[in-house]
């Protein structure tokens, strides 16, 4: 039968990527309804919510909807359209923290933030594309192409939420190699600001890659994180995302 599966501090992530490898279907997921996030922004005076991209998730559309149910009971919040995932939403969280820590009003940081995610950039490297195209987030010809092809796909927003395909790499020490050098490319400023990189069940990549990072850049710090359900789903075994 279906199984089931709430993305939350309960998850347990093992069994959940066992299950998923195990099924021959095609893996789904649902955005959290309007009413939970209602819920969650009612515990805060002020609150700021951050959602995956709404060009791949229906998540931004429900939170603003929960937002608009819990302003009708008086709340004050503010929904983040991430515009990226997993990664990218932990540094908009982290830009979001350190500026309301600043003291900053909630017109400032709203300014501020919408800003910082027009400049951010999020790279990814997926092992396998499966979930991806299954679920209609990467079209079947691309898919199957670069599946045959045996070769790693370095993937990112295109600036607009959407997945789009920057380059191809063979091997984990290319696939590395390549992601490191995006920051270069992006022509960000890296002195003082934060990395993050998230990986399902690639812990390896990812320190490699930090390695990378902080060795060529100015990075303040680079953090790494391990994915949890949604991301894990379409980052899926030994996928690495990277957002500066």
């Amino acid at each position: 039968g279906e199984q089931h599966f709430i993305d939350d501090d309960t998850l347990d992530l093992p069994e959940y990527m066992r299950q998923m490898r195990s099924f021959s279907g095609v893996p789904t997921s649902a955005a959290p309804s309007p009413e939970r996030y209602r819920d969650g922004f009612l515990t805060a005076e002020k609150a700021f919510g951050i959602t995956l991209s709404g060009n791949l998730s229906g998540s931004y559309a429900s939170a603003m909807v929960g937002k608009n149910l819990a302003e009708e009971q008086g709340a004050d919040v503010h929904v983040f359209d991430s515009k990226s995932a997993s990664a990218g939403e932990i540094l908009v969280a982290i830009k979001t923290r350190a500026l309301i820590a600043l003291g900053k009003t909630k017109e400032e940081i709203v300014a501020s933030v919408e800003a910082f995610i027009k400049r951010m950039k999020t790279f990814f490297v997926l092992e396998d594309l499966e979930n991806l195209i299954k679920n209609g987030r990467m079209s079947k010809i691309k898919g199957r192409i670069i599946s045959a092809l045996n070769i790693r796909p370095l993937l990112g927003s295109d600036g607009d939420g959407n997945i789009a395909l920057y380059s191809i790499a063979r091997g984990e020490k290319q696939s590395i190699e390549k992601m490191a050098r995006t920051v270069a490319e992006s022509e960000v400023q890296t002195e003082g600001q934060t990395a993050v990189i998230t990986h399902c069940n690639n812990e390896s990549f990812a320190m490699r890659l930090k390695k990378l990072l902080e060795e060529r850049y100015s990075f303040a710090e680079v953090l790494v994180v391990p994915t949890k359900g949604l991301s894990s789903m379409y980052a899926n075994e030994k996928g690495v995302i990277l957002a500066f």
